[in-house]
């Protein structure tokens, strides 16, 4: 009874120092990076060799590892510039680096990251088949590399994913350590393999984990490594008192090891985003959402793979633990008197400007509801939010959120706080509640797009195209999404819209070619380029926001008319 109002009149201060859900990037490349991703994509594969040798010349060997799993990735379904650059330059050293991730690359997304008992004998089989075929490739990057430490960090995943003897593994992250004996991607990886589900067990992780942090230099990323440690262990056993054979004082002294670590970089700090990560996660399960609030906080956009994947889509899973820390510390702060504390940091110390509304990629976002605008104009009274819809080609509905609509102090509120921060395609998930048509959601955030396919409340399929980032789902991926896809919209060939699903040109040009392969009418022609398009369409028309109790009694009314014969009340 008291923990919502205090939820709702807090929880618009817990956001503050926050950048807002669209400007999250998982493992976000920098400049560089992006830059050499962008070209292969287009199939110059130069950017890429030049990046990855400056790297080896600057003994660079975090990022060095970084940009190398980045390239292998693209090179999964991106495979000519990979090609090209064998062919010109077959001995390049860097070139064989990113061939040995590739390969590790191609065997996991065979076997994928799902548990072993979720996995079939046919994929094992042909997991181990490519990784054993591998060896050489990876042996001849360990042979082209000497003094890199990134081979063997390679070659541990090799032997995790073979179960390799003990006596490789232990040669492995020898051979690793004399490279650099404090590459935090090395020992990331071990840290993995000695975990109780993979090859050691609790006490031999923890040991390894803590010892390679005390040895490291001060302020060192690799002092983190514990952190990693205790989400392996979390992920078998929960987190208190009690809980599991490690001792919880342990637990909670890693953790408080990890914030002062933190407190040692600066907001926004890339070195620091690993461990970070980690130690939110730990924050939460330890039941300290507020100073899990403060290291979000200080982690930005810049989330990371892990520890997020184990749980989950890792974006999806950061911003919904996100904003569940946000929900705890505003429904924990008193109605009358308190207040959520400020942020403790101003922001990154780059001299970027704080991911503000003024900053972040602006989001735009119309949806496609499949039923005329009266029907669709009673499903979306019981928001309560100021929408515009107008009627669309086919007998569909458009509908955008019209917050210029809104007088300045009615723009936040209750239902604002419910819906949170993802706009219309949660707000498409509330008015589809219950209805049989389908809703399909546009979005733009910055140069990217994004689809949302939302029916009876429920999300049934999302796609995005990158502008310039490597990530591009795999055929099945996009298979799946496609057939979810066609079939709300009564198509049975899925195979024109799988092909736009995977297209790696204009975004927005691939976002109009989906709506065309769906048969569906096309966007508004200023969405992407302005605000609010739907405000110019012929017919279009607003539906103000209203109390919550006026919303129900207008949506009854509505049915009593209809009921009885009668027109519906006009739009406002």
């Amino acid at each position: 009874m008291f923990a919502l109002p205090r939820t709702l009149r807090h929880f618009a201060a817990t956001g503050e120092g926050l950048p807002p859900d669209g400007a999250v990037e998982v493992d976000a490349p920098d400049a560089a990076l992006r830059a050499a991703l962008t070209a292969a994509r287009s199939g110059a594969w130069e950017p890429a060799a030049e990046l990855m040798a400056q790297t080896r010349t600057a003994r660079d060997w975090d990022r060095r590892g970084q940009y190398s799993t980045a390239l292998a990735e693209l090179a999964l379904h991106h495979t000519g510039w990979l090609a090209e650059w064998r062919q010109d330059r077959p001995g390049d050293p860097d070139l064989a680096l990113v061939a040995a991730e590739l390969e590790i690359g191609r065997a996991w997304e065979i076997r994928t990251a799902a548990r072993a008992r979720h996995v079939s004998r046919e994929q094992f089989q042909a997991f181990h088949g490519v990784l054993r075929d591998s060896e050489p490739i990876l042996r001849t990057a360990a042979d082209t590399n000497p003094g890199d430490p990134v081979p063997w960090r390679i070659l541990i995943a090799h032997a995790m994913g073979l179960g390799a003897p003990r006596a490789v593994f232990d040669d492995y992250l020898t051979r690793g350590r004399e490279a650099d004996p404090h590459h935090v991607g090395l020992h990331a990886r071990a840290v993995q393999y000695l975990a109780k589900k993979w090859y050691g067990s609790h006490a031999e992780m923890f040991e390894f984990a803590e010892s390679a942090a005390v040895a490291a230099p001060e302020g060192s990323p690799l002092r983190g490594l514990p952190l990693h440690a205790v989400t392996e262990y979390a992920l078998e056993h929960e987190a208190g008192i009690g809980q599991g054979p490690v001792a919880w004082s342990r637990i909670e002294g890693l953790v408080e090891a990890g914030l002062e670590l933190s407190a040692a970089y600066e907001p926004g700090d890339r070195r620091a985003a690993g461990f970070r990560n980690h130690l939110a996660l730990a924050l939460i399960r330890s039941g300290r959402e507020a100073d899990a609030l403060e290291v979000f906080r200080l982690i930005g956009t810049d989330a990371r793979t892990f520890p997020w994947a184990y749980l989950g889509d890792p974006r999806e899973i950061f911003l919904l633990m996100r904003r569940g820390v946000r929900v705890h510390v505003a429904r924990r702060t008193p109605y009358f008197g308190g207040s959520v504390p400020a942020p403790a940091v101003a922001g990154p110390s780059d001299g970027a400007a704080p991911a503000d509304a003024a900053t972040a990629p602006v989001a735009m976002a119309v949806a496609l509801a499949g039923a005329p605008l009266p029907d669709v104009r009673e499903a979306v009274l019981i928001t309560g939010t100021t929408v515009r819809l107008a009627p669309a080609p086919g007998g569909g509905t458009f509908v955008e959120i019209a917050p210029s609509a809104d007088p300045p102090g009615r723009r936040t509120g209750m239902r604002g706080t419910l819906l949170g921060e993802d706009g219309l395609p949660r707000l498409a998930g509330t008015f589809s509640r219950g209805e049989e048509w389908p809703v399909l959601v546009a979005v733009k955030e910055g140069a990217d797009y994004t689809l949302h396919l939302y029916r009876d409340g429920r999300l049934v399929a999302a796609h995005a195209w990158w502008a310039d980032l490597a990530e591009m789902p795999t055929q099945q991926e996009a298979v799946d999404r496609a057939t979810a896809l066609a079939a709300a919209y009564g198509m049975t060939d899925h195979r024109p819209l799988t092909a736009v699903l995977r297209g790696t040109g204009d975004p927005r040009q691939h976002l109009d070619e989906a709506f065309t392969a769906l048969g569906l009418p096309s966007l508004p022609a200023g969405f992407g380029h302005r605000t609010e398009p739907l405000s110019e369409l012929p017919g279009a028309q607003l539906v103000e926001r209203r109390s919550f109790f006026r919303a129900i009694k207008e949506s009854l009314s509505a049915h009593s008319d209809g009921a009885s014969g009668g027109e519906l009340p006009p739009l406002s």
